[in-house]
């Protein structure tokens, strides 16, 4: 998205392009907040952050989550920005997609990742190591090459010891991403020597805090979108691992986890970024103001008030939940609409055909259990465990808000659909 102008947009081409959904909110240069970012009521980021400006006797490790598009990636960008962020800390933030397979993710690609970023990142931004360093990288870095059949092209050249070492991360990132047999190779030389990686790790955090007087932070994007088997492995069976790099660090886990008996490991280190509050506990008629002006503003910090009547920017705000993306995706979703109508504004009837799209993708996953216990939410709004609420958690089935206590309801595209159940039960 190089040289994107975060500007509102005055026409249905332009709105089109400002409601992309994985639009990166990247912090201007200058620091300032990107033009598109909403600092949502109570926003918990600033608990992490807090968390991040405390003193602490070893580098802190903090997991981050929250709902799919609830809008972890866009705070943890915005966090980049923070003055006292950046007094504190030399930070990196990278998505665990750049690195590796999140379809098979594993700690040992977890670590290669945090390595690999600490040297470019430093190296790109003009920092320089020691020979002697280099040197303990090398040496690593033959010791993998040596025990694997893979051909990393990393040999010493005339760019010198340090562009060798940048090679070969680069070459073992796409060859553990990409080729899944050279990947289990790989990380069987990795783990071989584990207490090796971690040891540079830590020497090339301590090398930078030393030159720069500023703690390595490093905020790890997309790492909650593997599986749940793949979190438990990562951030339970192996938590003392990736606990290890002497260095500060963000996870962002799957919201799965902290619904699994597994999350106690991570607890005193969690965040949770919740939903938009749009409604209060059984009563999805009744409007949250100050939840429903924050989508407001969301929505026309990208286009002019012109551009959609005041009733349908509030039908999607209700069919949103509370929740960023969902927001962008039924926008989106009704410009295209109105754009086929030849029309100049979004109206109601577009965004209740942006509705039943959504409601159409949810028909064809959900059974008849699932209806069942959306039906039992729906009538008591408890976030109550279960093997079954987890999944659909996920799919965004269900919602979660948390005011004082925490609660959920069925997303609110569903409520129509579980109507329709109810009526055919009836003339049964």
């Amino acid at each position: 998205m190089n040289g994107f102008d975060y500007i509102v947009a005055t026409d249905f081409d332009r709105a089109w392009l400002n409601f992309e959904l994985d639009l990166p909110l990247k912090p201007e240069k200058n620091g300032n907040p990107n033009p598109f970012y909403i600092d949502r009521p109570g926003n918990p980021i600033d608990e992490l952050v807090d968390a991040l400006l405390a003193p602490f006797y070893r580098p802190p490790k903090f997991f981050f989550s929250g709902h799919r598009g609830c809008g972890k990636s866009t705070e943890l960008l915005h966090l980049l920005g923070n003055p006292e962020i950046q007094k504190k800390y030399w930070p990196i933030n990278f998505s665990i997609r750049e690195e590796a397979d999140i379809i098979d993710l594993d700690f040992r690609d977890v670590l290669i990742a945090i390595g690999s970023r600490l040297f470019r990142e430093y190296r790109k931004k003009g920092g320089s190591l020691p020979d002697q360093l280099l040197k303990e990288l090398n040496t690593w870095k033959g010791k993998i090459e040596n025990e694997s059949s893979a051909n990393l092209n990393s040999q010493v050249s005339n760019n010198g010891l340090d562009a060798s070492i940048d090679s070969f991360f680069v070459n073992i990132g796409l060859k553990m991403k990409f080729e899944p047999a050279t990947r289990v190779e790989l990380r069987q030389s990795v783990e071989n020597d584990i207490t090796g990686l971690i040891a540079l790790i830590n020497h090339i955090a301590t090398t930078i805090y030393a030159q720069e007087r500023l703690i390595p932070l490093i905020l790890i994007d997309d790492i909650d979108k593997p599986n749940l088997d793949i979190q438990r492995a990562i951030f339970h069976d192996r938590r003392e691992i990736v606990m290890q790099p002497n260095c500060a660090i963000v996870y962002t886990v799957s919201s799965a986890l902290f619904y699994s008996k597994e999350f106690d490991t991570i607890r005193d280190q969690a965040f949770f970024l919740p939903n938009i509050y749009v409604h209060p506990p059984l009563k999805p008629e009744v409007h949250n103001e100050e939840g429903y002006q924050t989508l407001r503003k969301f929505v026309h910090m990208r286009i002019i008030p012109d551009l959609i009547e005041d009733s349908a920017l509030d039908q999607a705000i209700y069919y949103s939940g509370g929740i960023f993306r969902e927001l962008a995706r039924i926008i989106r979703s009704a410009i295209g609409r109105a754009r086929r109508r030849k029309a100049n504004k979004i109206e109601l009837s577009d965004i209740e055909w942006s509705a039943t799209e959504i409601r159409n993708e949810y028909r064809r996953i959900l059974d008849d259990d699932d209806l069942v216990l959306l039906r039992t939410v729906r009538e008591n709004n408890r976030l109550k465990y279960s093997d079954r609420i987890r999944p659909l958690l996920q799919l965004l089935a269900l919602i979660e808000y948390r005011d004082e206590e925490n609660w959920c309801d069925v997303h609110p595209v569903l409520r129509k659909l579980l109507d329709e159940e109810i009526n055919q039960q009836a003339d049964n």
